[in-house]
């Protein structure tokens, strides 16, 4: 595979899913280059390599010249593709495009057709059903351990962004201590300071999030679904992340893409990137997405390894 330009920087760990699928990855830049060049570039990566696919991730139209020659090339088996359809293609992502005016790919972002809706109810349900002896054995025991290493409310609430931006109480067991945001509200970290024992265990495993299938019973959740996220950050991210918004045309989920697909994070960065992840899933949701996305879930919780989904 050759990556035609800098236009996006892909990661390390996407660049380990992607070596998964093609075996040599050529990287040529474009930035102030003919198209001469450029196809000389190509030609010599196409000799050594032999790759059948090219990506143009590029930042500047590509002269006629150039896609002329790309599309010679499609004749002899090399396929050439936009950054946006390789990234929904091969990262489930939907790219957020900020040196570009359209908009075209939020056509397709919207909120579930009644059958839809009603088959998403329908995996909410069995997930309750199926989730809620060890629900109840996770208050049991918590109630206990709590009470040893942290006394105070077993619970946790604290508003969040639902669908249509709409604040709904979100219930959790509480895994960190009571005065954890004396200093102000602040993200999640991995290894967070701030838990004890059993809270960073419950943490770990998600046990906190199963008393969140009462949100889900009530309607403000679904099982899968993007992360729901406190209006403080919801209103800071809304100032420099365009389309954020859209990610709220759909009830929020206690797990999801995003959060199997990306590690804990804070800031505008990983709340980008988080946001391409939830974008993807409204735009490509089915019935078979969500099971695998539960697979997923599982197989993490156990392993505590993010599952390759680029075979969604």
């Amino acid at each position: 595979m050759i990556i035609l330009g800098d236009r996006y920087t892909f990661s390390t760990v996407e660049l380990n899913r992607l070596k998964k699928k093609f075996s040599n990855i050529t990287f040529i830049t474009y930035k102030n280059k003919s198209a001469s060049e450029s196809i000389r570039k190509v030609n010599k990566a196409l000799k050594e390599s032999s790759p059948r696919l090219i990506v143009l991730n590029t930042q500047v139209k590509l002269p006629h010249k150039f896609l002329t020659y790309l599309t010679k090339l499609e004749l002899k088996g090399v396929r050439y593709i936009s950054l946006e359809h390789f990234l929904e293609e091969y990262l489930d992502k939907c790219y957020i495009n900020l040196d570009s005016n359209t908009n075209s790919f939020l056509e397709d972002i919207r909120p579930y057709t009644p059958f839809q809706y009603c088959q998403k109810r329908l995996i909410d349900y069995i997930a309750i059903i199926t989730l809620l002896p060890i629900t109840l054995l996770a208050i049991v025991y918590s109630w206990y351990r709590v009470k040893k290493e942290s006394p105070g409310p077993l619970f946790f609430k604290q508003k969040r962004v639902g669908l249509s931006e709409r604040e709904f109480t979100c219930i959790k067991l509480r895994s960190m201590h009571l005065n954890a945001e004396e200093n102000g509200a602040q993200f999640a970290v991995e290894n967070d300071p701030r838990t004890f024992p059993w809270g960073k265990f419950i943490r770990d495993k998600k046990i906190d999030e199963l008393i969140q299938l009462w949100n889900v019973f009530k309607g403000e959740m679904h099982f899968v679904g993007p992360r729901p996220e406190r209006k403080i950050w919801t209103k800071e991210f809304e100032k420099s992340i365009p389309y954020y918004t859209q990610r709220h045309v759909v009830a929020p989920g206690i797990t999801g893409l995003a959060q199997i697909k990306y590690q804990y994070g804070s800031g505008k960065l990983d709340a980008e990137q988080k946001l391409m992840y939830d974008l993807y899933y409204i735009k490509n949701w089915n019935i078979l997405l969500d099971l695998k996305i539960i697979w997923k879930t599982a197989l993490f919780v156990l392993t505590k390894k993010r599952e390759d989904l680029s075979n969604f």
